[in-house]
């Protein structure tokens, strides 16, 4: 009989349901290790378009993909999220990072850099120091944090960067000690970026929305100054507080009022520019009173003049009972306000006008000179002495160009937004250069631009007046804005608000990666917090550091002192990339190919020249305690070996030195005795005659190199834990010696110890 053929087997075996492996009948483990294709496929084309390739996909999102991004949006630091995660018993499964370049890196970078003293002082600094003066400061400040941000693009794009950001990059590119003296700088320069913001919040507050809300009055105009402080130190307390509490109760809720934040930003901005544009064809009635050059404080509305005719009566006005002894017209009045005419001015001309001319130039002054336009007609009166009671508009602070850099550079931080947050992002290595410097360059541009456009549309004496007394109190930029100064007020009022929270949240994260990898024995504390992984104490460290800067109570006086901790963080992460270039180590293979190690040399120079020009004395302050910091770590708690580009450069210099010591004979001159000393150990592993050593030290006396090692017979796998123990003894008699102990060195270094391996 003919045999049967057996059935045809299939090619692939059949899988069980589930996805089994290889036709073992096992369903397939879910492991990061293992290829899921075949169970992602389906989570794979969820919420895809039709695009052909993923990179279409990224390039040409769908409308209801960028809205939701847009809907979730964050800008909170990498870690807090996934706590919050923790909290929610709802969400039971991880989910992959999907943040691409616009929403996880572009938009919080852009949230971060504009800021408080761009709402708050750039008109101040264009008024005081000119258009081409103000104009360099910017440049010089963006150009530093551009270099910078080059150079932190190389290390970020080399491997990821966990929670800490600029801290992991710099320790482990520069070593523990680098790495806590810069990471505990930026830390500080975090917290005091929180307290400059939570200032900036309640100026705001009490000077343009709410004055009424003041707790300290002045009853004198002298006394006015000191009673703000005073109200800005009980109000910032409050906000600390409150801020702390938002943050210990969870970061959600930070999360939930980012996209609300950010929308301020980008409002006040459109509304700024709008109003630009709206000048030149409608500027706005902004007028300002002068008294011959002066400017007149009006705080509230009324004529701008010394007497007004109503038919046949002649009747004086507020002013003139301001700098007159009566309300008579034969009143004994202040010689000033008799030699000079009252005159009005229009505060915002318009871009069509000529005024951008007359702002080229700095106009410098001390405490309390009074603000005058410039080649304006006035009579001098000699010997005068300055009443700080009548209604000029004074300058609070002496003003100098060094004085304007270091209250500007805070408001060009914030580049580490990206970096902070890399393991949210979808591709960090292609996300975090992209983003980080496209974000630089909008923001440079909106600065460098509304430098020009405030210069060409407001007059000189209102870019000067920092608080707006010459126009009703208002926000010297609100004024600009269209439609309406509410706009910028409201606006950044609730982006400086959201900037402190986030500060306030970042800070402790901080704190805390430096405490976890315990590099400073005392902040170990600080790594704890609550089950969640909160860092608890951390956050009330943070918030008893801001309050120290609340208590200042100056803004002025808070912007110099974070900017030498944020220009020093910078110093080292530009000084971190030349040193792995320079040194070309093995594992610097950074996928950003735009760098070069003069570029980061020029970034590390120009923050170290920022931070002299900033204040001398506050740079050298901040060196000195990141010097502690340094020597405290190499004291007691530098037991990290993560292959730092420091001990690299160390090796590099040895190796070049021992080149160049077999070039040639040594001459006379130049010998130096050197030692080799092969010890007995007995069977415990200790040195038997202990003396060689005191004897060889007195040989040399601590001139030349000994060179101390001894054998141990056997196969090196068996004898590894008697090598380890002479390697130990050998180290304790080389600390022992009477002199010079640090001249000896051990024959063969760890891990190879001087052992003796048979030949087969």
């Amino acid at each position: 009989a003919p045999r049967r053929r057996p059935p045809p087997q299939p090619l692939l075996p059949e899988l069980p349901e589930g996805g089994g492996g290889a036709g073992d009948g096992i369903p397939r483990e879910s492991s990061p290790f293992i290829s899921n294709s075949g169970l992602e496929r389906g989570n794979f084309y969820e919420g895809k378009n039709m695009a052909l390739f993923e990179e279409e996909m990224d390039s040409n999102p769908m409308v209801s993909s960028l809205l939701n991004k847009l809907a979730n949006y964050t800008n909170v630091t990498q870690g807090v999220v996934e706590h919050e995660e923790d909290e929610d018993s709802k969400r039971k499964e991880i989910k992959a990072p999907c943040m691409g370049t616009f929403i996880g890196v572009y938009l919080p970078c852009l949230q971060n850099i504009l800021g408080v003293i761009l709402f708050l002082r750039l008109t101040w600094i264009v008024g005081t120091a000119g258009v081409l003066e103000s104009f360099i400061i910017v440049f010089v400040c963006c150009a530093g944090t551009m270099l910078t941000a080059i150079s932190m693009s190389a290390i970020a794009t080399n491997g990821v960067v966990p929670a800490g950001g600029s801290y992991y990059m710099i320790s482990r590119s520069l070593g523990p000690e680098f790495g806590g003296a810069v990471g505990l700088c930026f830390y500080l320069g975090t917290t005091f970026a929180g307290a400059m913001y939570i200032l900036g919040t309640i100026e705001i507050l009490l000077k343009y929305i709410s004055p009424n809300a003041a707790i300290f009055k002045a009853e004198e105009k002298t006394e006015a100054e000191e009673a703000m402080l005073n109200n800005m130190r009980v109000y910032g307390t409050c906000t600390v507080a409150l801020m702390a509490v938002v943050v210990f109760v969870g970061v959600k809720y930070v999360n939930k009022l980012a996209l609300v934040f950010l929308a301020c930003v980008v409002l006040s901005i459109m509304a700024i520019y709008a109003g630009v544009i709206k000048t030149a064809f409608d500027p706005p009635d902004f007028p300002v009173c002068l008294l011959g050059n002066r400017t007149l404080s009006r705080q509230k509305d009324f004529p701008c003049a010394k007497y007004t005719v109503k038919g046949n009566t002649t009747a004086v006005t507020e002013l003139w009972n301001l700098f007159c002894d009566g309300a008579s017209l034969n009143a004994t009045c202040n010689e000033y306000f008799n030699q000079n005419n009252i005159t009005q001015i229009q505060g915002i001309p318009g871009v069509a006008s000529r005024v951008l001319i007359d702002n080229l130039w700095s106009v410098y002054g001390d405490k309390g000179s009074v603000v005058e336009k410039q080649n304006h007609p006035s009579v001098p009166v000699p010997d005068e002495a300055k009443d700080r009671d009548l209604p000029y508009v004074f300058s609070d602070i002496m003003t100098y160009f060094t004085m304007l850099v270091g209250i500007y550079f805070p408001s060009v931080t914030g580049i580490m937004a990206g970096s902070n947050r890399s393991g949210d992002l979808r591709d960090a290595q292609k996300s975090i250069p992209t983003g980080t410097i496209l974000a630089i360059s909008t923001t440079s541009f909106i600065y460098l631009s509304c430098i020009i456009l405030f210069g060409a549309c407001i007059e000189g004496v209102v870019l000067r007046d920092k608080f707006g007394e010459g126009v009703n109190g208002n926000l010297v930029i609100g004024t600009l804005a269209w439609p309406s100064p509410w706009v910028i007020v409201i606006g950044s009022f609730f982006s400086t608000c959201g900037a402190g929270l986030q500060s306030l949240t970042g800070a402790p994260r901080l704190l805390q990666a430096i405490a976890r990898d315990g590099i400073i024995p005392f902040l170990q504390v600080f790594g704890h917090g609550k089950a969640n992984g909160e860092p608890t104490w951390a956050l009330l460290l943070t918030a008893f550091i801001c309050e120290i800067g609340i208590l200042i109570a100056s803004l002025d006086s808070v912007a110099p002192i974070l900017s030498m901790f944020f220009l020093m963080c910078y110093l080292f992460v530009n000084l971190a990339c030349a040193v792995q270039t320079l040194l070309r180590t093995p594992n610097w293979r950074p996928r950003f190919k735009y760098y070069h190690w003069t570029l980061s040399f020029l970034g590390m120079t120009l923050c170290l020249a920022l931070m002299f020009i900033c204040s001398w004395y506050y740079a050298l302050i901040a060196m000195l305690i990141a010097g502690c910091i340094y020597k405290y770590i190499e004291y007691r708690g530098a037991e990290k070996e993560w292959g730092d580009g420091i001990r690299g450069l160390s090796l590099n210099a040895a190796r070049y030195a021992l080149l160049r010591v077999e070039q040639g004979p040594p001459h006379t001159k130049n010998w130096r005795p050197q030692v080799l000393v092969l010890l007995n150990l007995d069977s415990e592993q200790l040195v038997k005659h202990p003396r060689l050593l005191s004897f060889t030290s007195q040989l040399k006396a601590g001139k030349g190199l000994t060179i101390v090692g001894s054998v141990l017979p056997g196969v090196y796998l068996d004898k590894y834990t008697d090598a380890q123990k002479a390697e130990e003894t050998l180290a304790q008699g080389r600390r022992h010696m009477p002199q010079h102990p640090s001249s000896f060195l051990p024959l063969c270094p760890p891990p190879l110890s001087c052992l003796h391996f048979p030949f087969s």
